[in-house]
């Protein structure tokens, strides 16, 4: 990464997520009563004084119990210190030093990266350096007492923090693709994640649910730089309740909608379900570009039929979205996963790309000369005048027409579908909008365009 890292490290539940959401401003990071709502690491861009830096958000460190994620998370925790900077372990002023505290800080003082040890929940200041105190026999310096909810005493922990930091001369604002990877749960998106990156970015278990925040992880692939986006596996609205599933789908929704383009990730065991057709709806409704990845590609027993049964499983249950390309990979051993990187690269290219107003009114008279509008039962025929594109991302036309009623949804499908034969637009939405607009406006308008000329 560009910028120097500082980790947050921690047992569960003492505020390490409110301490990252202070530090980096906004509320991305998942806060919920409940320990163990953070597992993976997750990066997050902050800012002090004329200093930027990345902010790692990290799992509960529990070191005497190895049930369910917490290996899982102790390596996440280990692998975010390895590239730090500085760390900051944020320790729970209102409890007062645990057993747990203890054991991270002897772990903790074996490490070469310095550490700046955070008194969390200390909301009064008078009562703060009293928590505070009680922590020097932790053996990591000067402990702040600070408050993540309210802000107190993080201006003094950050005025240390930046000390330790290397200088940045300038950052790096390369333009980068987003790319959102969502998908039921236990489809492989946290597999496909790793796969991109080459090692565990992201704890992948076979227990649904298992990812929760929405993780950012930015990669280098030819010549262009991707973030890409891993989320929480999207379940029936019915199905989930109040609570860090909860927060996790809504980060999923919101990484749609700041995606260029979002990869569906779909099970190639279990076909196109239901719930990824809701997915594919909500991505066409949201304007994203998108791509279509069928995982698992290698638990498929395949003969000459196999690869043709599956497309026409994707084109007949997709068919709204016929605009995606597909792709099958095995995010496990690896089978074309770069591949969907230029597929990539292509829908977001055509995501962002504008057409002359000329070229889209020589389509236009190509689709009038091979199929007229409609005529209506009282004997009025429709008037396609001209268009021209007023948007991308997604790409959007409006086309002035004498009365958009006169233009049945089986036309409108033939113009869009000339468009996308003569102009392309793969891997995109396409926006048509049909405005009404009198014949004599039209011919006003091309006379005061020749006296200009």
């Amino acid at each position: 990464m560009p910028l120097p890292v500082v980790a947050i490290i921690g047992r569960p539940n003492v505020g390490k997520s409110t301490i990252v959401n202070r530090l980096a401003g906004g509320k991305d990071a998942i806060v919920h009563d409940q320990p163990g709502v953070t597992r993976d690491r997750t990066y997050r861009r902050a800012y002090w004084c004329d200093r930027e830096f990345t902010v790692v958000d990290t799992g509960g460190l529990v070191f005497d119990d190895d049930t369910e994620f917490l290996p899982l998370i102790r390596e996440q925790a280990m692998a975010a210190l390895a590239e730090a900077s500085a760390a900051i372990f944020v320790v729970d002023g209102q409890t007062g030093p645990t057993a747990g505290d203890e054991e991270i800080a002897e772990w903790l003082r074996t490490q070469k990266v310095p550490i700046l040890l955070a008194v969390n929940k200390c909301e009064s200041p008078d009562q703060g350096i009293t928590q505070a105190v009680q922590f020097w026999e932790l053996g990591l310096g000067e402990p702040y007492p600070v408050s993540g909810i309210h802000g107190n005493g993080t201006g003094e922990l950050l005025d240390r923090l930046i000390t330790y930091l290397p200088p940045i001369d300038e950052v790096d604002e390369t333009e980068e693709i987003k790319v959102a990877i969502v998908g039921r749960p236990n489809v492989g998106k946290s597999s496909l994640l790793n796969a991109f990156v080459g090692e565990s970015r992201a704890i992948v278990s076979p227990i649904s649910g298992t990812t929760r925040d929405a993780i950012d992880t930015v990669i280098q692939h030819k010549d262009k730089q991707f973030r890409l986006i891993d989320t929480a596996g999207i379940r029936k609205k019915k199905n989930v309740e109040y609570g860090p599933e909860f927060f996790g789908i809504n980060r999923a929704f919101k990484a749609i909608r700041r995606a260029d383009v979002v990869l569906l990730v779909i099970d190639a065991l279990d076909g196109v379900t239901e719930q990824d057709q809701k997915l594919a709806g909500r991505i066409e409704e949201e304007g994203r570009a998108c791509v279509i990845v069928v995982n698992k590609w290698d638990a498929v027993e395949k003969d000459s039929y196999t690869i043709y049964d599956h497309q026409e499983d994707l084109k007949s249950r997709l068919n709204f979205i016929d605009w995606a390309e597909g792709i099958f990979v095995s995010a496990q051993t690896g089978q074309r996963v770069e591949k969907i990187l230029d597929l990539v690269e292509v829908a977001a290219a055509e995501h962002k790309r504008r057409v002359s107003t000329a070229v889209i009114n020589e389509v236009i008279e190509e689709a009038l000369r091979w199929h007229s509008p409609p005529v209506s039962r009282q004997g009025k025929q429709g008037k396609l005048y001209y268009g021209t594109q007023v948007a991308s991302e997604p790409p959007t036309i409006v086309l002035f027409v004498n009365s958009p009623e006169r233009f049945n949804d089986n036309y409108r499908r033939y113009i869009q579908s000339q468009f996308r034969k003569q102009l392309g637009f793969k891997g995109t939405p396409l926006r048509l909008l049909w405005r009404g607009k009198k014949s004599r406006e039209i011919e006003s308008g091309s006379k005061n365009r020749a006296t200009r000329v």
